[in-house]
């Protein structure tokens, strides 16, 4: 990633991080399940919860993203819990255009070809080092 695509990323996200964790959660897992209805029983118990580790887990991994070094324990536990639920390295290319998806419909004017691109390598980078660790 390119240190504009880092502060586009970075930037982008605090706008939607003032969006409700349950919102943006409902948004992102509705589209991920209507496009990938096989991807629904990997999910168990109460999708409050799960909407709420979603964004989380992306405000911690884009707080640090310009320091991978800080992220790599992150990276660690979601690679072996990942694992656990079954998840394929195809998957990850489903939760991207999700993620894409729902990126797009939360930046509304926001959204344009640089943003798509900086979310796109910072998944990409993310997704390579889960991989890797699994």
């Amino acid at each position: 990633m390119t240190n504009q695509q880092l502060q586009v990323v970075k930037q982008t996200w605090k706008l939607l991080r003032e969006v409700d964790p349950a919102v943006l959660g409902d948004v992102f897992y509705g589209r991920l399940f209507f496009k990938y209805p096989a991807l629904r029983p990997m999910f168990k118990g109460p999708m409050a919860s799960q909407y709420q580790k979603f964004v989380d887990m992306l405000s911690i991994i884009v707080a640090r993203i310009d320091r991978p070094d800080t992220v790599a324990q992150e990276i660690r536990a979601l690679a072996r819990s990942h694992a656990g639920y079954g998840v394929q390295p195809q998957h990850y290319e489903d939760v991207k255009e999700a993620l894409l998806w729902t990126l797009e419909r939360g930046l509304g004017a926001d959204w344009n070809a640089d943003v798509q691109q900086a979310w796109i390598a910072c998944y990409d980078a993310l997704t390579h080092a889960i991989l890797q660790e699994a």
